[in-house]
């Protein structure tokens, strides 16, 4: 019994929808860190290379006008100095902007790539079993813990071989640089550094590959539930099952009721003749007559009783009872190999409403009706003997 308690408190079962979208709500999605530093280093690379020059020319710029001050325009007064660093500032802010934005908007939007936007306040709130050391040591030596030291090691090893060939491939242009003119030197120099932080990226993107399968794994093994916890989740979503039977139970009572009401308006009611009951109606604008009600035992017999009491005429024929009730849905259309029985019955009625109409006697019922075999109907359940 205690083996059979603790299998039962084992967290074995998938997350439910509900329980994702709680975790959510908590701010509990999952991040890979490996992705967003790939891809911050992808943009940044990305942007160094193809406008890095304009970035060197307005350093340049600044550079130039920061040297570009004498000793006589400054004499004399101090604020000419200021002034003068405050525009080798703004200059430097103006050629750095679109970058540091970039950069900026990238750091942003990347999280969102795995897991999506979350904010919530309560993930910043502190945890005890943060600074807890067993919970440290869990996370360490743990398969957490593991993962963080494979994808550190891998790191390392494939910045490392991607800047040794770098360097070994741009050996002859890093010496060569410094026989270059400077500003010529600085972009020659920015070209390479963003090249390396693309080859760079394009390793953490290799990594990022694998981080992303593994953390989305332990997230959705941190969400896994006991099997009483999706008992209690769907008893706290769906009802109880006593609940949900009572409003079954209304809801059939009220599709009946409903039913009850086109009784009157049928044109005939075929019977069992007291098992079942159906009631056809038909009109010049249907394409073919349809079930305005049908029933079993209780429910057939308040459907005769209701025929009855609004002089709708009750046809005897079990088998043809029988096959409507079990191949045709209430308010749908009888099907196609029941047109020629189900003719013969709504001539037979109109006959007897016209015979009464004139005062003349009934006419006889059709003997045999026209109708296929019953086992090509293929009933959804047996019938009733």
């Amino acid at each position: 019994m205690a083996e059979g308690q603790d299998d039962a408190q084992e967290k074995t079962e998938d997350p439910t929808p509900r329980r994702r979208e709680q975790a959510r709500e908590k701010g509990q999605v999952p991040r890979s860190r490996e992705l967003n530093t790939a891809v911050l280093m992808l943009a940044t690379g990305g942007y160094v290379v193809l406008l890095g020059g304009n970035i060197v020319d307005g350093l340049a710029d600044t550079a130039r006008t920061q040297f570009d001050l004498s000793a006589q325009a400054a004499r004399g007064d101090a604020s000419v100095m200021i002034q003068h660093l405050s525009r080798s500032i703004f200059g430097a802010l103006s050629a750095l902007a679109p970058f540091l934005l970039v950069s900026y908007v990238v750091a942003a939007v990347s999280p969102m790539l795995l897991g999506g936007w979350s904010f919530n306040l309560g993930s910043a709130a502190p945890k005890l079993d943060k600074i807890s050391p067993v919970k440290g040591l869990q996370r360490v030596f743990g398969t957490q813990g593991l993962m963080e030291f494979v994808k550190a090691f891998a790191k390392f090893v494939l910045l490392s071989a991607g800047a040794v060939l770098l360097i070994w491939s741009r050996l002859g242009e890093l010496t060569a640089l410094g026989r270059e003119p400077g500003t010529q030197a600085i972009a020659h120099a920015g070209t390479i550094l963003g090249e390396g932080f693309l080859l760079m990226s394009l390793g953490l993107l290799l990594i990022a590959a694998i981080d992303v399968p593994f953390q989305i794994f332990q997230h959705t093994k941190s969400l896994r539930m006991t099997h009483q916890e999706v008992r209690d989740e769907s008893k706290e979503t769906e009802g109880r099952p006593e609940v949900r039977g009572e409003i079954k139970r209304r809801q059939q009572e009220m599709a009946q009721g409903r039913m009850m009401q086109d009784v009157p308006e049928a044109d005939v009611v075929v019977t069992n003749p007291t098992h079942y009951a159906v009631a056809l109606s038909y009109s010049g604008d249907m394409r073919a007559p349809k079930v305005v009600a049908k029933g079993q035992d209780r429910v057939a017999l308040r459907i005769r009783e209701l025929a009855g009491d609004h002089g709708v005429p009750l046809f005897e024929e079990p088998t043809l009872a029988r096959m409507l009730h079990d191949t045709t849905e209430l308010g749908k259309e009888i099907p196609a190999r029941l047109y020629v029985a189900v003719a013969q019955v709504l001539a037979y009625v109109y006959r007897l409403d016209t015979a009464r109409r004139e005062g003349r006697s009934d006419p006889e019922p059709p003997a045999d009706l026209d109708m296929p075999p019953w086992e090509d109907e293929a009933p959804r359940h047996p019938a009733r003997p």
